[in-house]
Parts: structure tokens; C-alpha cells; sequence
């Protein structure tokens, strides 16, 4: 790799880095690990990665395969809360297929986890605000209407998801390849976009923030490219009032890989699988609600769909970490929840309100599943015909 990038690369980050290091200091005793895992879920791509397909029939042989296996790696381990470690599927819009998706979406609702928006789009030309939109708003619906997925809020008509930008490129961000909409954090919020999850891009990514290991609302106007590379750090007694709020994975440096520093980004790959060890870098990354130090939150992301990475995330790494994390964490004076994406973001929102406490508690503090909201408003019915 040329010196060049890395050099360029490095004033970006390493400020931040270098400060949070020196003036963050990690709460003595028991703290709480909310861990979320958002997986680009992809069942088309090839074992070449990149632009490689496979067929339907072998995205068909590999939805079913994850769905009756993953619950059997993971069954055995769970959280405080009696949760297994569930992933948060951002399925690409682009990619839609409604009988994958229904696969996936039975998976989910049987306790497995929850299916939220992924987009790759500007690929070979640069995308439309209102291109953007449309894709959007009909996926967003497909998931909602047709398959019960992503979340309401109390009194809204809107259904309301989290959002994974494909190639890391969110709102324009990475030298204007892989989007081309400036406005699209503007387009996000106007579609119901709660929380974005794109974040860390490093290593050596041109869209990653200077702004790291944060919870926090943009502070530039959405309709501008780029709008989060500044922000407000969400605070306990402070509601935030800007919508998407970024919700950024750990990115530190790590010096415990052979011998020499490498970049911990919170990914899950063949290369770098999970273990305890780098439990404690994310702990140090300490990203949390200001005022709330013993709430830590843990985004991971992964790619679970990539032949190349599956051990990584449905193999003997996999049940050995969460083996090791459970067993221990009292040892570790560590109390562990496991939520989805929509789940960490409802405990940010309670903490940013005040709340103390168990987090388990607000689990479905804002925003709420559409399949139970759908399953009251049909009781509520029920019990109106009764009358």
C-alpha cells in the first residue's frame, strides 16, 4: 500500500482519536454492553465480492441456510435480559425479492433478529434526490405493509426504519462516487430514516467523519453533501430534535494484532474475528450518551451473505466469542444486552431523556415493532366489535 493514503488519511482521524483518549475516562465498576450488529445482508454477492452474482436459486439455498442454522449457533448464549445475539439484516433496496425477504422476515419474527434499509445506489452514475425517494418509500412500505417489519412511533402513520449506506458513501460522502445526493440525509429524515448506522468507514475510507467513536445529531443542514461531518453529542436530560441521529460503531487503533498497530473498526471478517480482547477496545471507544458513562454502546457490523466472511460470523469464532462473552462478563464486571438496531437506539433515546436504570427497560421505549403495533391496532378492533 502506498504511504500516501495512510499519511493523507491519518490527520483525519488521529486528533480525535489521541483527545478521547486523554479526556475520556471509563466508569469504575459494573457497566452495561449494549451491543447491535448491522449486517449487510447481500445474498447475491459472489465469493469474488465486488460487483460478482450468484443466482436466485443459490440466494434461495443461502436465506434458508442461515435461517435454520444461525439459531442453533446462538440459542445457547444470552444476554442478561435472557436475549441471543440477534443481528439487524439492512437488506439492500435495491435488491428487493419478495419471497427472500419473506424467508427473512419469519426468521425475525420467530426472535431472531429484525430487518432494516441498506442502499447501494450512484454505482455507474451519479443517483437523484428523487430517484432516491421513490426507491425508499417503496421498500420501506414492501417491509412495513407487506411483511411486517421496521417500527412505528406512537401516533405516527409513518413507518420509520434505520439505514445502512452500501459503500459507506452516505449523503454524498466519499469523493462523490457510490450516491451522487447531496440531500440525502435530507431525504432519510423526510422518509422516516431514524438512526443511521453507516458509520466507521475507516480503515482509509474517504467517507469516514472526523467525528469518531460518537452519538450525535448533524449540526449542517441536511440538504447539504455530507451534513454529519459535524454534530451534537446526544446528551442524558437533552431529547435531540434532528433526525437521522448517527449512531457510530468503536474505531480506535489496536496494538494487540501480531505484533503490530492495526485499525479496529468494529467489523466482523476472517481476518479480524471477534473475541474478548477487543471487547476491552470497544470499551475504551467508550461511545455512549454524555451523562450516561456506565451505558455503552457497541454497533458491530458485518457481511454475513459473503462466502468469504461467513465462518466469521456463523462458525467456531462466532460461538467461541459469544461462549467466552457470556460466561465471563461478571468476571468482567460487565452486564451484556443484545438488541437490534432499533432496539440500541430507543435506550440512547431513554438515556437522552433522562431514564435510569436497567437499559432492557426501553427496548421498545419510541419505536415500536409494526408487527406488534399491527397485532394491538387489530385487538384494539377486535375488542371495539365485541363492545
Amino acid at each position: 500500500m502506498s504511504w500516501k493514503k495512510p499519511a493523507l488519511y491519518a490527520p483525519k482521524v488521529v486528533p480525535s482519536f489521541v483527545w478521547q483518549r486523554l479526556s475520556r475516562r471509563g466508569p469504575f465498576g459494573r457497566v452495561h454492553l449494549i451491543f447491535a450488529l448491522a449486517d449487510h445482508f447481500e445474498p447475491y454477492i459472489g465469493a469474488l465480492g465486488g460487483m460478482a452474482r450468484v443466482t436466485r436459486s443459490e440466494q434461495v439455498r443461502r436465506v434458508e441456510w442461515w435461517c435454520r442454522e444461525y439459531p442453533k449457533l446462538i440459542d445457547r448464549w444470552r444476554d442478561h435480559d435472557g436475549k441471543p445475539f440477534v443481528h439487524s439484516y439492512f437488506y439492500p433496496a435495491e435488491h428487493y425479492d419478495q419471497d427472500l425477504l419473506e424467508m427473512l422476515a419469519e426468521h425475525c419474527h420467530a426472535g431472531w433478529g429484525e430487518i432494516e434499509i441498506h442502499l447501494h445506489h450512484g454505482i455507474f452514475e451519479p443517483d437523484t434526490a428523487e430517484n432516491t425517494r421513490r426507491t425508499l418509500v417503496e421498500f420501506r412500505d414492501a417491509l412495513a405493509f407487506r411483511h411486517q417489519c421496521l417500527a412505528f412511533e406512537e401516533g405516527g402513520s409513518v413507518p420509520r426504519y434505520a439505514f445502512v449506506h452500501g459503500n459507506f458513501a452516505l449523503a454524498n460522502s466519499a469523493a462523490g462516487t457510490f450516491c451522487g445526493v447531496d440531500s440525502e440525509m435530507a431525504v432519510l429524515a423526510e422518509t422516516g430514516c431514524y438512526a443511521d448506522m453507516t458509520l466507521p468507514s475507516a480503515p482509509l475510507h474517504p467517507a469516514q467523519t472526523a467525528k469518531i467513536n460518537s452519538l450525535y445529531e448533524c449540526t449542517l443542514p441536511l440538504d447539504q453533501s455530507a451534513p454529519h461531518r459535524r454534530g451534537r453529542d446526544l446528551e442524558v436530560s437533552r431529547a435531540p430534535k434532528t433526525f437521522p441521529l448517527i449512531v457510530q460503531g468503536p474505531l480506535g487503533i489496536d496494538f494487540g494484532r501480531g505484533g503490530k498497530p492495526g485499525i479496529e473498526n468494529a467489523s466482523i471478517t476472517r481476518s479480524n474475528p471477534l473475541s474478548v480482547r477487543r471487547v476491552g477496545l470497544w470499551k475504551n471507544a467508550a461511545v455512549r450518551v454524555l451523562g450516561r458513562p456506565d451505558w455503552l454502546f457497541i454497533k458491530l457490523h458485518a457481511h454475513a451473505m459473503d462466502p468469504s466472511q461467513k465462518d466469521s460470523v456463523i462458525g467456531e469464532p462466532m460461538r467461541r466469542f459469544l461462549e467466552e462473552l457470556v460466561q465471563d462478563a461478571r468476571s468482567r464486571k460487565e452486564t451484556l444486552h443484545f438488541t437490534s438496531a432499533r432496539e440500541m437506539v430507543n435506550i440512547i433515546l431513554a438515556a437522552c431523556d433522562g431514564r435510569e436504570g436497567d437499559p432492557c427497560l426501553y427496548r421498545d421505549y419510541r419505536f415500536k415493532r409494526f408487527r406488534d403495533t399491527a397485532r394491538t391496532a387489530r385487538q384494539c378492533g377486535a375488542a371495539r366489535s365485541q363492545r
